[in-house]
C-alpha cells in the first residue's frame, strides 16, 4: 500500500509548496481551535480555495480543530466546524471529546483523526479511540518501530506517524507547564515552549529538557502506517517545500543528493530518531538551542579578523553563519559580508576550498576547533520555486440546479427560489439543440459568484434563439440573488444535569502507609494509583467498599499491567479510573464503576455527553482550566464531577531521561532531581526510564473551591514523599478550605487559558 506523504502549513503559501513538491495531503489550522495558534493558519477564503486546488490535483487537506474547547467557545466551534464541511476538507484533527461529539452527530460528513494531543501510545487506547468513531490515530511521538507496527496492525483503523520535525519533551497532550506556570496552554495551541529553558540542575546550568529534531531520513521506508507527517506549521513555506521535496524523493526512490544539507541551512537543530529504533539519551540538547544550520567545517586557524577553514559546503556572500561559542547557549551569527580565498576577495567559496571569511566587529573572541554552521543559504533559497493557481482558479462553490424558460419575448431563469428575467425579439432558431448548448456554456462561466450551475433543465418549446449577450445578462442577474445555503450545525442535545447533593471527600496516594493518621470514615472513597509491581495485600488494610483503583495516563506495555488488572478484577474491586483512553480498552465493558481522570479533558459538557459513551460514571475537571469555565462545565455536568483541591502536578510526563549516567548502569529506581530558574524551584522524578517534571509548590484550588457545584472533592498525595503526619495536617486543611501558603494557584485567578 501506498503511504501518504502529509505535510504542514501554517499559511496557504507553504500549502503551496507542499503541493509542489510532493504532498499527498496537508494539514492546516484555521482562524481558532488550532493547536498551532500562532501561525498565520487559514481564513474561509484562502481554505476554500486551497482546499479547491488540491482536490483538483487529487490531494487530501485535513483541518486541524485540535485544542480543547471551554463551555462559551462551543458557538464558535460550530462556525469553524461549519467552514470545514462548506470547503469539503476531507477530515478534522481532533483532540476533545466534545469536539468529535458534535461532529460525530451534527457533521457527519467530516471524517475524525485523533490528534496525537490524545496520547495514543499504545494498541488499547487506539481501539477505544476506534470504537468512538475515528477513523485515525496520530501516533504518539516517543513509539519505537514495534510498538507502531502493533497499532498498525489494528483492521480497519488508519494510523499516522511523525517522521520529520520539532520535539516536545513531554508527552503531547500530558504537558501542563506552560499553563500553570504562565497561563499559555499547549492544550490550546498558545505554548510559551518553557522546556527550551535554560535550568540549574546537577550538572550546572543546562538546557535539560530542550528536545533534538526528528529526521527519520531512510526510515521511514520502514514505517508501516498509513500517513507519514511532516511537523512545521510554524515553519516558512521554504522549510516545507525542501522537507516534503526530501521525503518524496526518498520515498519514490530517487535521488536525495544534497537534499538533507539543504534542509539543516534552512532550520534545522541536530538531528535524531527519537526512541524509533530503542531508548536513546542522546536526543536531548542540553547545550545548545535554536536553529543550528548544517556544519561545515570547525576554525582551522585565525586571521586578524577572520576565521580560516576548508569549508565542507558552497559558501556565498551574504550567507548567514552561526559560530558555537563553549559555554554560550545560542551560536554567533552573522552575514558574511566578506569572503576571501587565498588572499582574494571572492563572492563565493566551493566546497571543499579553503574560506576566509571576515569577522563582524562586534564578534567575541574565537578559537581554533569552533564548530561553524552554514545557517541560511542564498543558494539554497532559490533552489525551491514553486507554482500557484491563479485567484480563484479552484474556487468552490455551491451546486443549484437552474430552471431556464424561454417563451416569445421574454427567457426566465430559476433557483433556490429566486429569479431572473430579461426580454428580447427572439426568433426561431435554425438549431434548436445549440440554442441549450448556448445556455448551459453561458450559466457555466460563474465568475465571482458563490454558487456554479448543477442540473441545468432548459424549457424552449418554441425553440426560439436567444442571443449570447443576453443569456450572459440573464446568468449576472441571477447569481447576484443567489446566496448559498450553507450548512449551519447545531449542538447534539446533552443529557440533562444531575441533581447536585452536598460533596463528599476522596483522598488518592500512591502510599498506603500515608493515610495512617487519617480519620477514613471522613473519607468517601479511597483512590489508589497502581503501579505494574503494585502490592496487592496492601489493599486489606482499606475499606473495600471505599476503594477505586487507578491507572496512569502512561502505559508502554501492557503485559506488564495485565496480571495485576486480572487479579484485582477477580477480586472484586469494581471502582476504577483511567487517564488515558487505553484504560478503556483493558477495563470490562460492563460491571464497573468507572471515573474519567483529568488528562481526559472535560473542558465542556458535549465532551461529557461523549464520557457516557465511554460508560464513565464521574468525570474529573481540568487542572488548568480556567475558574469561569469550571463553573459553567461543573453545573451543567451530566455526570458526577471531582475537583482536584491539592494536587502536587506534574508538569509534564516525558520518555526523554533527565539522567547523566549511561543506561547500561542505571538501576532505574526511583531519582529526585532539583532544577532551578528565575528564582522558581523545580523537582524532578526520573523513575522507569519516564520524566516527571513538578513545581516544588503544589497546586491548590481553594481559592475558588467553594463556588464550584461539584459532587467530590479530592485531596491528593501522589508522586512526592508525603509523611502520615503531614497527610493528615494538609487533609484537615483541606477539609476547612484554608488557604495555604506557597501554592501553585494555575489559572483559577489569571482567568486566562
Amino acid at each position: 500500500m501506498k503511504k501518504e506523504l502529509l505535510a504542514p502549513a501554517g499559511d496557504i503559501e507553504a500549502g503551496y509548496a507542499a503541493l509542489y513538491y510532493g504532498a499527498d495531503a496537508i494539514y492546516l489550522g484555521l482562524q481558532q481551535f488550532s493547536a498551532r495558534a500562532t501561525a498565520t493558519n487559514f481564513d474561509e477564503e484562502n481554505l476554500n480555495q486551497f482546499v479547491g486546488d488540491a482536490h483538483s490535483l487529487k490531494r487530501k487537506v485535513f483541518a486541524a480543530v485540535n485544542t480543547v474547547v471551554q463551555e462559551s467557545e462551543l458557538s464558535d466551534l460550530l462556525k469553524t466546524l461549519d467552514i470545514c464541511s462548506r470547503c469539503h476538507v476531507d477530515a478534522v484533527i481532533i483532540q476533545d471529546l466534545g469536539v468529535a461529539r458534535i461532529i460525530r452527530e451534527s457533521y457527519p460528513e467530516l471524517e475524525m483523526h485523533a490528534s496525537t494531543q490524545m496520547v495514543v501510545h499504545n494498541k488499547e487506547g487506539a481501539l477505544a479511540l476506534q470504537k468512538l468513531g475515528f477513523s485515525r490515530v496520530v501516533l504518539a511521538r516517543e513509539l519505537s518501530l514495534p510498538e507502531i507496527k502493533e497499532i498498525a496492525a489494528i483492521p480497519g483503523l488508519e494510523t499516522e506517524a511523525f517522521i520529520h520535525g520539532a520535539l516536545c519533551y513531554s508527552y503531547s497532550g500530558l504537558c501542563l507547564f506552560s499553563s500553570l506556570e504562565a497561563g499559555r496552554s499547549a492544550n490550546r495551541g498558545k505554548c510559551l515552549y518553557p522546556c527550551r529553558a535554560e535550568f540549574d540542575g546537577e550538572a550546572g546550568k543546562k538546557h535539560y529538557f530542550s528536545m533534538k529534531d526528528m529526521a527519520l531520513e531512510k526510515d521511514v521506508l520502514n514505517m508501516p502506517v498509513t500517513s507519514l507527517k511532516i511537523e512545521g506549521r510554524k515553519k516558512t513555506a521554504l522549510y516545507v517545500a525542501a522537507v516534503t521535496d526530501y521525503y518524496r524523493r526518498l520515498l519514490d526512490g530517487k535521488d536525495v543528493a544534497n537534499r538533507a544539507e539543504n534542509i539543516k541551512q534552512i532550520f534545522s537543530r541536530p538531528w535524531c530518531k527519537f526512541h524509533f529504533n530503542g531508548r536513546d539519551k542522546s536526543v536531548i540538547e542540553r547545550d545548545f538551542v535554536g536553529h543550528r544550520g548544517l556544519k561545515i567545517g570547525k576554525i582551522e586557524r585565525l586571521g586578524k579578523r577572520s576565521i580560516i577553514f576548508h569549508s565542507l559546503s558552497d559558501i556565498g556572500r551574504y550567507d548567514g553563519i552561526q559560530i558555537e561559542i563553549p559555554g554560550v547557549e545560542k551560536p554567533f551569527g552573522f552575514s558574511v559580508q566578506q569572503l576571501k580565498e587565498n588572499g582574494r576577495n571572492v563572492f563565493a567559496v566551493q566546497k571543499g576550498a579553503e574560506a576566509e571569511i571576515i569577522l563582524p566587529p562586534q564578534a567575541p573572541n574565537m578559537s581554533k576547533g569552533f564548530d561553524i554552521y552554514l545557517a541560511s543559504s542564498t543558494k539554497v533559497k532559490g533552489a525551491y520555486d514553486y507554482t500557484k493557481p491563479k485567484p480563484n482558479e479552484f474556487k468552490q462553490k455551491e451546486a443549484v440546479d437552474i430552471v431556464v424558460e424561454v417563451s416569445q419575448g421574454l427567457v426566465t431563469a430559476s433557483a433556490c427560489g429566486k429569479s431572473a428575467s430579461v426580454s428580447g425579439d427572439f426568433q426561431k432558431a435554425e438549431q434548436s439543440q445549440k440554442v441549450g448548448e448556448a445556455v448551459i456554456k453561458a450559466f457555466e462561466k460563474s465568475g465571482d459568484a458563490l454558487v456554479r450551475p448543477g442540473n441545468i433543465v432548459i424549457n424552449n418549446p418554441l425553440g426560439l434563439f436567444v442571443p449570447v449577450s443576453l443569456l450572459n445578462e440573464l446568468r449576472r442577474q441571477l447569481y447576484l440573488q443567489l446566496i448559498p445555503q450553507y450548512k449551519s450545525g447545531s449542538l447534539p442535545l446533552s443529557p440533562l444535569a444531575r441533581a447536585l447533593k452536598a460533596p463528599q471527600w476522596i483522598i488518592k496516594t500512591d502510599n498506603i502507609s500515608s493515610l495512617v493518621r487519617i480519620d477514613l470514615q471522613d473519607v468517601f472513597e479511597i483512590n489508589i494509583l497502581l503501579n505494574p509491581d503494585f502490592d496487592v495485600a496492601l489493599l486489606s488494610t482499606l475499606p473495600k467498599n471505599k476503594i477505586r483503583l487507578s491507572l496512569p495516563a502512561v502505559c508502554r506495555n501492557i503485559k506488564l499491567w495485565r496480571p495485576l488488572i486480572d487479579k484485582l478484577l477477580s477480586l472484586g474491586y469494581a471502582k476504577w479510573e483511567i487517564a488515558n483512553y487505553w484504560g478503556r480498552a483493558v477495563l470490562p465493558e460492563n460491571g464497573i464503576d468507572l471515573s474519567l481522570d483529568a488528562p481526559i479533558y472535560m473542558f465542556n459538557t458535549q465532551a461529557i455527553a461523549m464520557a457516557h459513551d465511554l460508560r464513565a460514571s464521574r468525570i474529573t475537571l481540568p487542572i488548568e482550566d480556567t475558574k469561569e469555565n469550571l463553573q459553567l462545565v461543573a453545573q451543567s455536568s451530566s455526570l458526577p464531577v471531582v475537583l482536584d483541591i491539592y494536587a502536587d502536578v506534574p508538569l509534564f510526563t516525558s520518555a526523554a531521561c533527565i539522567r547523566s549516567d549511561p543506561c547500561k548502569i542505571c538501576n532505574r529506581q526511583e531519582k529526585w532531581l532539583e532544577l532551578s530558574r528565575e528564582g522558581i524551584k523545580y523537582l524532578v522524578l526520573s523513575k522507569n526510564c519516564q520524566t516527571m517534571l513538578f513545581d516544588e509548590k503544589p497546586y491548590c484550588s481553594v481559592v475558588c473551591a467553594k463556588d464550584i457545584k461539584v459532587d467530590f472533592f479530592r485531596v491528593n498525595f501522589l508522586y512526592k514523599p508525603y509523611t502520615a503526619a503531614k497527610a493528615a495536617e494538609i487533609w484537615q486543611k483541606m477539609r476547612k478550605f484554608e488557604l495555604l501558603p506557597g501554592v501553585n494557584e494555575g489559572n483559577l485567578t489569571r482567568g486566562v487559558l
